[in-house]
């Protein structure tokens, strides 16, 4: 963990949970685990709001306890999860993926359980019905047999999956921010920290049978006490909550990345060609695989969409294509039924990277100085002579280019010595291009960019703080009024509350903002392409 990933978590905790919990969250990531007394007292931060931010962490994955590293007895610690707090920036690129397979239905649903962290079935079913309600005309309801069914199949596609249950903490320490006691005399269990699977948990994607008959309604001031005596019915789930299958959302970003990738390179019909394969293995291919099962060719024809009226020998002709391609993305493994073919996942990734780290190159140091990296990256080792006369650029040139690349760690200097005395006059000065270590520095970059981005647009909204305030207030009076049939006059009186000054500034912080959330969003394509190739290599090795 890296003093910008650090940074980074703080901001993003602060945005969403406040500065307490920022500072709790900063200092488990700086300190590591540790109890609650210690918590308090290196926070100087009272021992209440310890127990609400700690229980704010839990609640939504990014923090876990467990035992004290003393043994059976010894006070709870509590672990911050860089990783899980990382993953808030990704929140609206998962909110779109559920709206653009599952429709606003799915949208809505894994919004409630971002939001909430984790929750009952039940009761996201009621709370999105609600709201699909609120939205639609008058007279017209969400039943809620159409939200559980969308959520049933959000929990197929294993898109949700169910909390894994909470091993029993072995003493009565008041630091733990469960009320529920623990049995005296047991032993202390350490909290498993990884990610529930369907191998570790075998109810993890199993949807209980739950009792929810009728619709949603629309939020009445007159419905509280409804809304508080429905809220103690049971429905047959208690106890069993859901989250987010943040693997499986990635899973689903790498595939489309990859599709992405062979479109722009040939063209629609191959990314079809590699969809269908992608989609036929999603469910025989591992997450760590480097690439997927070997499938035949004429189950790969089989498979096709019939809208796309592609002939047998031109499929074949696709294939051929697709494995001489120098991106590797399909290789072949067999000759058995047609040929048996596979999606070099992993070459993929890495060629991705690769092209990523060539563009940040031509960006930053122009087009002569991307030609050299190229050219590294591909005869991996390189005396700088070699360099000149391989990249055609004059010698003064090339030199300094390589020695601003050598400055930036993206090139780096192996020296080969004749003698075991080094001496320069019989020593090798070859040049290379570490990929792994460049792709690992590149990802520190975007957490630095993506920090900043995050620091300018919390700073432009705390500078118009009372502006968006008033603005929110219009907005609501508006809101109510038409609601209650106003007449035209006086919504045009409440909207001339706002000045023209006022709106134009109004219009320009809108722009500021959503430049900024555009850019986070581009950033972080980038940042999840570098650590889907990291963590691919590091699998493979």
């Amino acid at each position: 963990m890296t003093a910008q990933e650090v940074r980074l978590c703080g901001l993003l905790l602060r945005e969403h949970f406040g500065e307490v919990v920022e500072k709790v969250g900063t200092h488990l990531l700086k300190c590591g685990a540790q109890n609650l007394r210690t918590i308090i007292h290196e926070t100087g931060l009272s021992v209440d709001l310890v127990k609400k931010s700690l229980c704010v962490l839990v609640q939504h994955g990014a923090s876990t306890f467990s035992s004290g590293r003393k043994g059976p007895g010894s006070p709870t610690e509590y672990h911050a999860s860089c990783d899980r707090i990382l993953r808030i920036l990704r929140y609206p690129r998962y909110i779109y993926t559920a709206k653009t397979l599952y429709g606003d239905t799915g949208e809505l649903i894994i919004e409630e359980l971002l939001q909430r962290g984790h929750t009952t079935m039940s009761s996201t079913v009621k709370t999105v019905a609600d709201r699909l309600t609120q939205n639609m005309a008058e007279g017209l309801t969400m039943d809620y047999s159409e939200v559980s069914s969308t959520f049933s199949k959000l929990v197929e596609t294993h898109f949700l999956q169910r909390c894994p249950p909470l091993p029993r903490v072995g003493n009565k320490d008041s630091s733990a921010p469960s009320e529920t006691p623990a049995i005296p005399g047991t032993p202390a269990a350490p909290v498993n920290t990884a990610p529930p699977t369907p191998e570790s948990f075998p109810e993890c994607y199993k949807v209980p049978s739950v009792t929810l008959i009728g619709r949603g309604k629309r939020q009445l001031a007159s419905e509280d006490g409804e809304e508080q005596r429905s809220a103690k019915r049971t429905h047959g789930d208690e106890g069993i909550y859901w989250q987010v299958n943040f693997e499986r959302f990635h899973l689903h970003f790498r595939d489309q990345t990859i599709i992405s990738a062979v479109a722009n390179k040939l063209d629609q019909t191959s990314s079809e060609i590699v969809r269908t394969m992608l989609r036929m293995s999603e469910v025989t291919t591992s997450p760590m695989a480097t690439c997927t099962k070997p499938l035949s060719a004429n189950e790969i024809f089989r498979s096709l969409p019939p809208s796309y009226n592609i002939l047998r020998p031109i499929l074949d002709q696709y294939l051929t294509l697709l494995v001489d391609d120098p991106m590797e993305f399909v290789g072949k493994a067999g000759e058995s039924g047609g040929g048996m073919f596979v999606v070099n996942l992993h070459r993929a990734l890495a060629n991705l990277a690769r092209a990523t780290l060539e563009s940040v190159v031509q960006e930053r140091f122009g087009s002569r100085s991307a030609r050299i990296f190229r050219l590294l990256l591909r005869k991996r080792h390189l005396e700088q002579k070699q360099v000149e006369d391989f990249a055609m650029i004059p010698a003064k040139e090339a030199k300094d280019m390589l020695y601003t690349l050598l400055s930036q760690n993206l090139v780096q200097l192996q020296e080969i010595p004749k003698t075991p005395d080094y001496a320069p006059s019989r020593t090798f000065y070859l040049y290379t291009v570490n990929q792994l270590p460049t792709a690992r520095m590149l990802l520190q970059s975007c957490y630095k960019t993506v920090a900043n981005l995050v620091e300018r647009r919390l700073f432009e909204t705390k500078e118009s703080k009372r502006l968006l305030e008033k603005s929110q207030r219009i907005e609501a009076i508006l809101a109510s009024l038409q609601v209650s049939g106003a007449e035209p006059e006086q919504l045009t009186e409440v909207e001339e509350m706002i000045t023209a000054p006022e709106k134009q500034q109004l219009d320009t912080l809108r722009l500021h903002i959503n430049k900024l959330d555009s850019a986070e969003n581009q950033v972080d394509e980038t940042i999840f392409l570098l650590e889907s190739y990291i963590n691919s290599t590091n699998a493979s090795s």
